[in-house]
């Protein structure tokens, strides 16, 4: 979602704000801009449009100095225009914002009533000038943050500076994630730490409530109920500040390459060399007197717990509920003793999932979590948090995090297998083999990146695409569609095989392509004779099979992916490779923005 960041430095301040904006990039944005103060006086930029046009503003139109605030934003209350632009200012106060004033119009009212006036749509406006009638009112600079940041309802992370103030920010942080960075006579306030890597290694997280007053060589963080609170201030690793696309095209392509070498990092973190037995960090997790699994995610994170869900039925017997985190709660699904409540995301700070957790914390026996970002809200507020070791992503649509959940949550259920006594010796001997193999396969896949460019090229022309599978390769078929309709905007469904003939099939002609999923395992004949189906209504079907499916089921077919032979319950990782390449070509031959596309964001932090 939006990326805010704030230098209190001993430099110029714009091209610092500049570049950790461009490093917050990857969440998603329409629009940016900076706020500094210099010589006590308060000025602003502000671009529509990429970074590099806010870039040329200040080559024309420079913003001297060295405290500032600086924003992307991705467009909630207000189309992406020059007024709705953040920084926004009312006065002697400048506001950056992520998240959603959800009282804003009772406010707006309230203002305008006192004849203050509007000259944008957002909610955040509210909150600049909020602040200003405070100020006007006599309030300092921090009592009038404070005292508009308890009239604010919602989700917010906020940072505030003030015409007369070149060494003072404000930040608050209650439901979107803010991190305080700590340098030599300098401070800084950005969304996550990557924004703030190049700057220092020494970081604060903010938790929810907290409200924080900023110098050059203090800072003073309050709780939700206004008492001092000590914040530990934690040391980022420089490895994960590393965003560079390592000499490939996009970050997406360079992600995609990376899942051999990430996914076998993550397996040795939890399967230890010479050993079969899964190991969790801290008190880790016993599964014996586990009676339901209740998991809950969004996007490419629901798919993997789909995944995951047949995994943990078949393997260990447990039965698993999933559930996609917007709905969840809303629900307010009972929940029976015994069941251990699941988490997944990649940033973990996704809204709605952060929100089911928080439904969950009192009801389950344990809160445990998959994430990639260990210092995040959903894994700080969790029983368990397991990482995935994926490093950072950059690229919105997601590639080597989902592989990484996906090896995570199998190893969970070879664990949970182990805890219930449902698995001989010699089949887990078996999966720990297959998957201490599995970055070998992923090389041997990703070596077919040709034959899967020129699959593309005939995709590219498509207005609807279908995809098929069944059983494990139903959740990676509607995996596989949803990264088409990411970053090629091609209309794409997703479907489990055996229910083409309850409706679908009425789409299928000659102008209609099919993919379809089909390692030669325990379904690849029912799957086959659903992709017959296909092909004598002229569908044109692209096979993604290994050696012996395509010997046996090639004919007819318009195009192949041949894939390496896995393990059947491992086929959901290996096969996202050939799922990720299709959609990535058919973007390059759209000329789509293939890491940062149209309207989508990384990290959804409001609901």
């Amino acid at each position: 979602m939006c990326g805010i960041v704030g230098v209190l430095g001993r430099h110029e301040a714009a091209p610092i704000l500049v570049e950790a904006l461009k490093r917050l990039e990857y969440r998603g944005y329409d629009s940016a801009g900076i706020a500094t103060v210099d010589r006590g006086r308060l000025g602003r930029r502000r671009a529509v449009g990429k970074l590099v046009n806010l870039g040329d503003l200040l080559v024309h139109d420079p913003l001297p100095g060295k405290a500032g605030i600086g924003h992307t934003r991705w467009a909630t209350h207000g189309a992406p225009t020059l007024d709705n632009a953040h920084p926004h200012q009312a006065g002697a106060v400048a506001v950056v914002h992520n998240g959603i004033i959800e009282n804003y119009r009772e406010l707006r009212a309230e203002l305008t009533a006192s004849g203050l006036t509007f000259r944008t749509e957002t909610d955040t406006e509210t909150v600049a000038l909020l602040t200003e009638r405070h100020l006007r009112e006599g309030a300092s600079p921090v009592e009038a943050a404070f005292r508009t940041i308890d009239r604010l309802q919602g989700a917010y992370a906020l940072a505030f500076l003030f015409d007369g103030e070149d060494d003072l920010i404000v930040a608050a942080r209650k439901g979107s994630p803010l991190a305080i960075g700590h340098g030599e006579g300098e401070m800084f306030v950005g969304s996550d730490a990557l924004a703030l890597a190049p700057l220092t290694d020494r970081i604060t997280y903010l938790e929810d409530g907290d409200r924080a007053v900023i110098t050059r060589s203090s800072v003073q963080i309050f709780d939700a109920a206004g008492n001092l609170a000590n914040r530990e201030c934690r040391r980022i690793e420089a490895a994960n500040a590393r965003v560079d696309k390592g000499g490939h095209k996009h970050f997406m392509a360079k992600e995609i390459a990376e899942q051999p070498q990430v996914v076998g990092e993550t397996v040795r973190a939890y399967l230890p060399a010479g050993t079969d037995t899964v190991t969790l960090p801290g008190e880790g997790l016993d599964f014996s007197r586990v009676r339901r699994l209740t998991m809950v995610a969004c996007g490419t994170a629901h798919y993997a717990c789909l995944t995951a869900k047949y995994w943990f039925e078949q393997l260990a017997r447990l039965p698993v509920d999933v559930d996609i985190a917007s709905e969840f709660r809303y629900r307010e699904p009972p929940v029976e003793d015994g069941t251990i409540a699941l988490f997944v995301s990649q940033s973990g700070e996704t809204a709605d999932t952060l929100a089911a957790l928080r439904y969950c914390r009192d009801r389950v026996d344990r809160v445990v979590s998959v994430i990639n970002v260990p210092e995040s809200s959903i894994a700080r507020e969790s029983d368990l948090a397991l990482p995935i070791h994926a490093g950072p992503e950059i690229g919105v649509a997601s590639t080597k995090a989902f592989t990484c959940q996906l090896s995570v949550l199998f190893m969970l259920a070879l664990k949970a297998a182990a805890d219930r006594g449902t698995l001989d010796p010699e089949t887990r001997a078996d999966l720990v083999s297959a998957l201490r193999g599995l970055p070998s396969a992923l090389n041997a896949a990703l070596d077919q990146n040709d034959a899967i460019r020129r699959a593309a090229l005939d995709l590219a022309e498509a207005r609807d695409v279908l995809f098929l599978g069944r059983g494990l390769m139903y959740p990676l078929a509607l995996e596989g569609a949803l990264k088409l309709k990411e970053i090629s905007y091609i209309h794409a469904e997703a479907y489990a095989s055996g229910e083409l003939k309850h409706g679908p099939i009425a789409l299928i002609d000659q102008h209609m392509p099919v993919i379809v999923f089909a390692p030669r395992d325990g379904l690849f004949d029912k799957t086959v004779s659903n992709m017959q189906e296909v092909m004598a209504r002229k569908g044109r079907v692209l096979l993604v099979s290994d050696e012996d499916g395509i010997a046996e089921a090639r004919d007819g077919v318009q195009a192949i992916i041949r894939m390496p032979h896995v393990h059947s319950c491992l086929s959901p990782i290996l096969y996202s490779v050939p799922a990720q390449l299709l959609a990535y070509h058919v973007a390059v031959a759209k000329g789509t923005d293939v890491d940062q596309p149209r309207n989508l964001a990384k990290s959804v932090t409001v609901e």
